[in-house]
């Protein structure tokens, strides 16, 4: 399955239109992929990261889909949840 998926997804970026979009949410997919990597490291669950923010789990899964943006307090919640620093920057 997962080299179907990957050979649909390169197929798919060769559309331009495609493409730009693609890249256009890569900032929101990074995030939403640093916050599954500090929970996992950490060890937590959702549903742990969860009651150490004082959220629910649902509110969990939707940062990390990408579905939500999370805003810099979050994010802050996060890594101190996580036992994490936040670093921020632009390059």
């Amino acid at each position: 399955m997962t080299k179907t998926l990957e050979a649909y997804r390169k197929k798919a970026l060769t559309d331009p239109a495609i493409k730009a979009e693609y890249d256009r949410l890569a900032p929101e997919f990074r995030i939403a992929r640093a916050i599954i990597d500090a929970r996992k490291t950490a060890k937590l669950t959702q549903g742990d990261l969860a009651t150490r923010m004082g959220t629910t789990q649902s509110a969990i899964a939707r940062m990390e889909s990408g579905r939500q943006m999370p805003s810099t307090t979050t994010l802050m919640k996060v890594a101190e949840a996580t036992g994490t620093e936040l670093l921020v920057g632009f390059g």
